[in-house]
């Protein structure tokens, strides 16, 4: 079991980022994973610096530690093209430790340039086949052109590239994803515990690993960690369809209202107790997915790299499916 911990780019300046990544390497985490978007979820978030510029000064700062995007949309904001050089750049200044995770993408950050960010979940899942097939083919040296229904790219080199590509972990959430990432991923990506996601992905031939992301809030008190992650990722509760769909930060204020702090401490492992850690990293170990990234969403950074160092580290690298689930 490999663990990451969660680069939250929606909630903390480039400079904290940095020096998180860098606190975490310390702490023995094995990568970091970065949010990459152009807005954050909620105005109370704050920050959404350019996820690729706080990756590469990361790399120069840090030695064995791994790098992921968590995830990248390289359909409407980013062309492809642009993304297959910055994933090639990253893996050369980086030697190899990056891992480049892609989606669909959200209309909260794609609709930024003007381009019509799609309502079907089908053209989206297209576009990103497309930006992947333009991805592969770009990473396998000299000139290319494709023409595809949605996107192209004429006459493209990357002229600096990796002896081999960065591994590719493609978002799923169900089975057409799921397909998608075992045909042009060499890895999957999800945000929930849910054993289909995985199975889908193995049925369609996927080999590669698992990478999920664990909710946990940590604070000296449960209240102080749940009110934290109340103010700050109420967001994650209200579901892909409403996360993929609003535009903007206000949107999702009014979407978040609802939310109570029992709501948050029912999705969050909150609080000092290591025992609901494990426990919901666990549920991910079962659910088949072997890459767990602690999303912490309590208040203080520093005293979670000391709690995951004192009483975390040890035994979620240790963590296996358990006999029930496998």
């Amino acid at each position: 079991m490999e663990i990451g911990y969660k680069l939250a780019a929606e909630a903390f300046g480039p400079q904290e980022l940095i020096r998180q990544a860098v606190a975490a390497e310390a702490a023995g985490f094995d990568f970091v994973e970065i949010s990459d978007h152009f807005h954050p979820w909620l105005e109370s978030q704050g920050h959404s610096p350019f996820a690729w510029t706080v990756l590469g000064a990361v790399a120069a700062r840090t030695d064995s530690l791994g790098l992921a995007t968590g995830v990248t949309c390289p359909t409407l904001r980013y062309h492809p093209a642009v993304v297959a050089q910055a994933a090639a750049t990253l893996a050369l200044v980086s030697d190899g430790r990056f891992v480049l995770g892609v989606g669909s993408g959200e209309r909260l950050n794609e609709h930024v340039v003007g381009r019509e960010f799609p309502d079907s979940v089908r053209v989206r899942h297209e576009m990103l086949r497309e930006a992947l097939e333009i991805i592969r083919l770009l990473w396998s040296g000299g000139y290319h052109s494709y023409d595809g229904r949605y996107l192209s790219c004429e006459d493209a080199r990357v002229f600096d590239l990796p002896a081999t590509p960065p591994p590719v972990a493609v978002a799923a959430s169900g089975k057409p994803s799921a397909r998608i990432a075992a045909e042009l991923g060499d890895g999957l990506f999800a945000t929930e515990d849910d054993p289909e996601i995985m199975r889908h992905y193995r049925e369609a031939g996927g080999t590669g690993p698992g990478y999920a992301e664990v909710p946990v809030a940590w604070a000296p008190q449960e209240e102080t960690a749940a009110r934290a992650a109340l103010e700050t990722t109420r967001w994650a509760l209200t579901g892909w369809k409403v996360m993929s769909e609003l535009p903007n930060p206000v949107n999702f204020e009014a979407a978040t209202t609802s939310v109570r702090l029992e709501d948050i401490t029912e999705a969050f492992a909150c609080g000092p107790d290591p025992q609901r850690c494990l426990r919901a990293a666990q549920r991910y170990a079962d659910a088949g997915f072997d890459r767990l990234v602690l999303m912490n969403a309590g208040p203080d950074p520093d005293g979670f790299f000391d709690f995951f160092v004192r009483e975390l580290r040890e035994p979620l690298t240790r963590l296996r499916a358990s006999a029930v689930a496998a």
